[in-house]
């Protein structure tokens, strides 16, 4: 095609030089010019590769290539004309007129096939609709894949691209949703900027009406732009405005810091966090072999201390706290799964109770300046043993500093439960973060949808109306580091959860975003333990913090000799319950 067009092209430049009249003399060597010029100008388009370009990839570069052949060429055939071929009859501007109607001509072909190609493809693509006019709308544009952009719509009506067209696609207002929809018969919808989560939610209930559920987000991935499908955790983050990285880095950077349940979903996230913020030492502490060895390996780069133990053997803690010297402990170690923890009351009391004890314990006799216990919104009139148990370890933490308060300020020893222990001269900071339930947890509800979802269905729910708060684990442990920053001692911190959300709607809304519309939902009724909605403040004597997304609730006293005799007798008597209940006189069992 390319030497039918030039030769097409140069006829119509003699046809053009000399008025559509050539005289039969300049006709004489006129194969000869082509001849010349259509092997200097495929031999410049295969140097610059033109021949190498997948038709449906031709854009400005190859345009631009195509230019710089054609000029090469034509240099070199006028080069060539003035050293052998300047007796040869031939009219100059020949080659002038003949290199923009080549490269016209040529270009044209190329641009056409790309057209007709494209035309062909999009017939088998789903038709989209990209949300944001962001340098990553051109990169998705051209990045076509399974889908191709007919529509562009701009997040904020104040944008001034609004109205202007990118690549020949007009930027249209977020009012005109509903009409581009239907009018453009959108399949597909990329969210190519970030927004905040309002906004996201509520165009996600419009698009949610035009049966619209196959929707992406876009991020960067070196300069192209990676599509992941919107999940419920894109719709349920919350992305705390007040979040100060500044606080928390102050307080974690330079620190030996000890994660306990380090290979916990919680506890790993926090020790990703804690070695983001310049961790000097990592100190991760776990009972579970394989929780351990993959944190382990995550981190390896920040070379941490790996100690495999339960907190319940205190003599080993001791041992740990001696040989590693923590400055901060960050206590996550606990039995969390409510069902499981009501099988096991026993060993629930044990690990959550006692273990959270000997922490403290650990961490006051070897002066630790900071000790912060993840605590649960279950700790709150607790139905369950599970919440019961946090909240006795939220008395303890709250007044174990009483029991600091009778020693000097010199090193003292005392003994509790019959061991020795060393208190140092600087008093331990203890408090307690409370929170609801992280997205993505194990043992949470969003896995058990997910895996749900992938078997076919149905999706179990144990009952309509019951509630619960959400937050993201990253950004959850990120408040429990700037809660802990600015701890004192003894206040348990609650964390900004957002409004409460119906778990038959977060189960609709993974349908949804599944595709796979035949799932049903069932109701299983409320398990051991569990109530319909979770609170995260016992009374109203919380307090704004700095922080707008940080509460502080009011100390509960508890005379601390009190509550070491009632934490043993817990521990050893048989009616387990009836002393949970003794001790925190809000719990309501619910065994059913």
């Amino acid at each position: 095609f390319d030497t039918l067009f030039s030769l097409f092209t140069l006829f119509l430049a003699y046809n053009l030089r000399f008025n559509f009249d050539i005289p039969p003399e300049f006709m004489d060597s006129f194969y000869k010019i082509f001849l010349i010029i259509l092997l200097l100008k495929v031999a410049s388009l295969s140097y610059f590769k033109i021949y190498r370009v997948t038709w449906r990839f031709f854009a400005l570069s190859e345009a631009k290539k195509l230019f710089y052949a054609h000029l090469s060429a034509y240099t070199l055939f006028t080069l060539v004309y003035l050293l052998f071929l300047d007796e040869t009859l031939f009219a100059r501007s020949i080659i002038v007129i003949d290199f923009f109607l080549s490269f016209v001509f040529i270009g044209f072909f190329r641009i056409a096939k790309r057209l007709i190609l494209e035309s062909e493809n999009n017939r088998h693509m789903k038709k989209t609709l990209i949300l944001g006019a962001t340098p990553y709308t051109q990169t998705l544009i051209k990045q076509k894949k399974e889908f191709y952009v007919s529509a562009i719509i701009t997040i904020d009506d104040s944008d001034m691209l609004l109205d202007s067209y990118i690549s020949n696609i007009r930027v249209q207002a977020l009012d005109a949703l509903e009409k581009i929809v239907e009018n453009e018969k959108i399949e597909c919808v990329i969210f190519a900027e970030k927004i905040d989560q309002a906004k996201l939610n509520a165009i996600y209930a419009r698009l949610g009406k035009l049966n619209i559920f196959d929707i992406k987000i876009a991020f960067a991935n070196n300069e192209e732009a990676t599509l992941k499908n919107l999940s419920v955790e894109d719709l349920l983050a919350r992305h705390p405005k007040d979040l100060d990285k500044s606080a928390i880095s102050a307080f974690i950077q330079n620190k030996s810091v000890l994660i306990t349940g380090a290979g916990g979903s919680i506890g790993s996230e926090i020790s990703r966090q804690c070695a983001h913020f310049g961790a000097k030492k990592l100190i991760l502490l776990d009972h579970s072999e394989y929780n351990l060895y993959t944190i382990a390996e995550e981190l390896a780069p920040y070379n941490p201390a790996l100690v495999m133990q339960s907190v319940t053997d205190k003599e080993l803690l001791m041992h740990t706290f001696a040989t590693h010297m923590p400055q901060i402990v960050i206590h996550a170690a606990a039995y969390k799964h409510v069902p499981l923890v009501e099988e096991n009351i026993t060993e629930a009391i044990r690990n959550n109770v006692l273990g959270t004890k000997n922490t403290i314990d650990c961490a006051i006799a070897h002066g630790v300046e900071k000790f912060v216990l993840i605590s649960t919104d279950k700790a709150v009139r607790p139905t369950n043993v599970m919440g019961a148990t946090k909240r006795i370890c939220e008395l303890y933490a709250q007044n174990v500093v009483s029991l600091e308060n009778t020693v000097s300020s010199e090193n003292t020893v005392f003994k509790e439960n019959g061991v020795a222990m060393e208190h140092a001269k600087k008093k331990t900071e203890i408090v307690a973060v409370r929170f609801g339930n992280v997205l993505g947890s194990s043992g949470s509800v969003i896995p058990k949808f997910k895996a749900q979802i992938e078997n076919g269905g149905p999706l179990t729910v144990t009952h309509p109306e019951i509630t619960r708060y959400f937050m993201l684990i990253p950004e959850a442990c990120e408040l429990v580091l700037q809660a802990a920053s600015i701890g004192k001692g003894g206040e348990i911190f609650i964390l900004d959860m957002g409004e409460p959300i119906k778990i038959v709607d977060l189960a609709k809304k993974m349908i949804e975003l599944s595709g796979k519309e035949d799932i049903r939902i069932e109701f299983s009724g409320l398990r051991a333990g569990e109530k319909l909605y979770e609170e995260l403040l016992i009374d109203e004597s919380e307090a704004q913090t700095q922080y707008e997304s940080i509460m502080v609730a009011g100390k509960t006293p508890y005379p601390i000799e009190k509550l070491n005799r009632d934490i043993a007798e817990l521990l050893t008597c048989d009616d387990k319950l009836s002393k949970l209940k003794e001790i925190v006189p809000e719990f309501t069992h619910n065994p059913n």
